[in-house]
């Protein structure tokens, strides 16, 4: 039990709500701009935040403001407070839920519009939003949505999971290069072109290719920047199917690609806190991968 003097008790809502905003906003005149502060009121209760915690939370300089590596730990913890606190406020208010589901490119690719459809019929009071953010949990570690639709090859370790499903592979080619007349294309073609690669939250590693046999590289930081460079000429890429149901562009060609494994697709989510509706989104998805 808390005496009202441990840190527990004396941190506020105000404290982790006045970090975020300095964190997004980039400054500290911003973020008091945001909530109507002063920009001393502002200074006062980030320094309190770091006084009850007993770390620096942030690099200031005259120019910036970037986390500390203890920031980077507490701003995560911080945005799933204040997303539980607003959960908690509108449910109370409302009477309903809301499902925030994360992916990093993809959401259910070409059963996503039959998921969201479904879950409206069969949840109709859980509100059922669908979140891109693209970090290798799809913002589940950022505390910006309840669970996550993952392709990518992270440790699972920390996280509450189950696969879904599995997805063929494609190329993405551009529309005119020679190879988008093929109907489809092998693993060891790809090995004399150049590869665009997205390290952060992409599926596809070199580990497929024998090292003596790689292709190079163009690493690239998103999905926009991955299809810019596929459309350039200068690159190909290869993916999950969900990318090519969700990502149709002018001037980008989707493929087969016929001899490599598929992509497991799985649901991540906080095993200490799961949303109530989590089975149930379970459920729904592994119906329509089946």
């Amino acid at each position: 039990m808390d005496d009202g003097n441990s840190p527990v008790a004396l941190l506020e809502l105000k404290h982790v709500r006045c970090l975020v905003a300095i964190v997004d906003t980039g400054s500290f005149t911003d973020a008091a701009r945001e909530h109507g502060l002063s920009q001393a009121a502002v200074s006062r209760t980030l320094a309190g935040l770091e006084s009850i915690l007993g770390t620096r939370l942030l690099h200031r300089t005259s120019r910036s403001v970037s986390p500390t590596a203890a920031g980077v730990q507490v701003l995560a913890r911080a945005r799933v407070l204040l997303n539980g606190a607003e959960e908690l406020v509108r449910e109370a208010t409302t009477g309903h839920t809301r499902l925030r589901i994360g992916h990093a490119w993809s959401a259910f690719g070409r059963h996503t519009t039959e998921f969201q459809r479904r879950w409206h019929g069969q949840q109709p009071e859980t509100d059922l939003r669908l979140i891109r953010h693209n970090t290798s949990t799809g913002g589940l570690a950022e505390g910006l949505c309840d669970l996550a639709v993952i392709r990518a090859p992270i440790d699972l370790k920390p996280w509450a999971h189950v696969q879904i499903g599995r997805e063929a592979r494609y190329a993405a080619l551009a529309s005119d290069d020679p190879w988008a007349r093929r109907r489809t294309i092998r693993l060891a073609d790809i090995s004399g072109r150049t590869l665009a690669i997205d390290r952060r939250t992409g599926t596809t590693t070199l580990d497929l290719w024998p090292e003596e046999d790689q292709p190079s590289v163009e690493y690239t930081h998103d999905i926009d920047d991955w299809l810019a460079a596929i459309a350039s000429g200068r690159c190909i890429g290869l993916t999950p199917q969900a990318t090519a149901a969700q990502y149709r562009r002018d001037g980008i060609t989707y493929r087969p690609l016929r001899d490599a494994e598929p992509v497991p697709v799985h649901f991540i989510w906080r095993a200490h806190s799961p949303h109530p509706a989590t089975h149930a989104a379970i459920a729904l998805a592994s119906d329509l991968y089946r």
